[in-house]
């Protein structure tokens, strides 16, 4: 039978999974992390672990912390389970299995007053995010602070009782300011272009609605650095709880499921002091921009790439995606031929072994990461993972053919039927608005360009317009097999 995880069983665990060899009784908060889902699980909290089995720095553990109705029922999983978590690690020819326990608390999502306590607590010296990222209330079109968000607009409006993660920071900051506490510094670890100072521009920006001194005070002394962050991690079902409990033999209600790659780069501003993260691989530098230019577009943009083709001929998990070569051709030219050659230079990086890299990622059998993941909320992640590098190529009067397929087929897709009839179910926050707009781009492909904040001014380009509308009606024509073909065959 499995042994359930909990902290009393810790010394029973099946012979091969690695215990945590600190007593996490021992541990305390030194890090309030927003959004406490699997990526978060299988990155910051597994660099954490890694440290305190060195035996340093114990008081940067975990204290969780949510806003959404999903973050209550992650709380109650974790609690059941004293806040521990399996994480199971693979590659192509090896799993391995750990119990993490780097978190100490969850506080109840909900609770404003706790959390803002907690926020204003001097122990707390990092406030880290995971909120995906279409929570960052971002007009796609400007990349620009959203201030006329309803719920915005509403946490400005009652300062005091704040609903979003950025009311909450700027109320525990205010806290701080008012009892001459140090305040603390708020790290990003979502897929954003310079996501620290997106961060930034949130805080500040909904601090000026309620108060323009504590704006002032925000933006000029508390520190948002930029980080960019790497490990695939697809969602926990049945299938990965199945695995916990019958190869390793744990019964754990929310296992993680990973790679065994991770990278972590940190601009190291962190005036209220940071853990030791150097000590276990995670890389300080002066500016992230390279890499998370690197990252962003190859890794995520190559996400993209080959979600919507594959989602649109019924492959269920990525790796099956890998092994279509239509699929996976078509990734190997847009990322050689448009997405690497307008990157910039990275730091002891040769940009074609990266992508090497990404492709064996892709690749892994293991991972069980599926299609459907990749194809999810496109509306926030196209102007982040794809729109910047067609702008770039565009800029430069090179031609973007492969991106501007890649974006029809994104189109194809939301009009919710696969190219076999099969239905597509909702997939994207904006899934009613973007289904409409696809079905009137059949006969008027401007119509899906024509989302300002989505495309912006790449929308109306010449050369996007066409591109787009000779690959749309292909796509509907012909379908994605034999799209894909002709665009190989060019």
């Amino acid at each position: 039978m499995p042994i359930k995880l909990t902290a009393q069983n810790l010394e029973m665990l099946p012979e091969g999974v690695a215990a945590p060899k600190y007593d996490a009784k021992a541990l305390s908060g030194g890090i309030l992390h927003f959004g406490v889902g699997n990526f978060h699980r299988s990155h910051q909290a597994v660099y954490l672990d890694d440290l305190f089995n060195l035996g340093d720095d114990r008081d940067w553990a975990i204290v969780g912390a949510g806003v959404l109705a999903a973050d209550a029922a992650s709380r109650d999983r974790l609690k059941r389970q004293d806040w521990l978590t399996t994480v199971v690690e693979q590659d192509a020819t090896h799993m391995s299995a750990r119990v993490t326990a780097a978190m100490v608390d969850y506080l109840e999502p909900g609770d404003t007053s706790a959390i803002i306590a907690r926020l204003a607590d001097p122990a707390i010296r990092i406030v880290s995010l995971t909120i995906t990222e279409g929570g960052y209330f971002i007009d796609p079109a400007t990349g620009s602070f959203n201030a006329a968000h309803p719920a915005i607009i509403a946490d400005g409006a009652n300062p005091d009782a704040p609903k979003t993660v950025f009311g909450l920071i700027v109320a525990g900051l205010k806290r701080r300011r008012a009892a001459g506490v140090k305040p603390f510094t708020v790290m990003s670890c979502d897929n954003i272009p310079h996501n620290g100072v997106v961060t930034r521009n949130a805080v500040v920006g909904l601090a000026k609605l309620s108060d323009p001194k504590l704006a002032g005070w925000i933006r000029n002394e508390i520190a948002f650095p930029n980080g960019m962050v790497d490990r695939i991690t697809p969602a926990t079902g049945e299938r990965e709880r199945r695995i916990a409990a019958e190869q390793f033999g744990i019964e754990d209600d929310w296992p993680v499921f990973c790679e065994t790659y991770r990278q972590w780069v940190l601009e190291d501003n962190f005036p209220a002091g940071r853990p030791a993260l150097d000590k276990v691989g995670v890389q300080f530098v002066p500016d992230v921009t390279p890499y998370e230019h690197m990252k962003i577009r190859i890794l995520n943009g190559g996400h993209a790439v080959i979600a919507y083709p594959a989602g649109l001929m019924d492959i269920e998990f990525v790796h099956e995606a890998m092994e279509n070569p239509l699929v996976l051709g078509f990734l190997r030219k847009v990322e050689r031929d448009e997405i690497i050659p307008v990157l910039p230079p990275v730091p002891n990086t040769h940009l074609d072994d990266y992508y090497a890299l990404i492709e064996e990622r892709f690749a892994n059998p293991k991972i069980g990461d599926t299609v459907r993941r990749l194809c999810l909320d496109g509306s926030n992640r196209q102007p982040k993972f794809i729109v910047p590098t067609i702008a770039d190529r565009l800029a430069r009067g090179e031609g973007i053919s492969g991106l501007a397929l890649e974006s029809a087929l994104w189109c194809r897709y939301c009009d919710g039927v696969s190219d076999a009839g099969k239905p597509i179910a909702p997939n994207d926050p904006a899934w009613d608005r973007l289904q409409l707009i696809s079905r009137v781009a059949k006969s008027d492909p401007a119509a899906w360009l024509s989302m300002d904040d989505i495309y912006g001014a790449v929308g109306d380009a010449p050369a996007m317009r066409k591109a787009f509308s000779s690959w749309l009606g292909l796509l509907w024509s012909e379908g994605t097999e034999a799209t894909l073909r002709r665009y190989l065959g060019s």
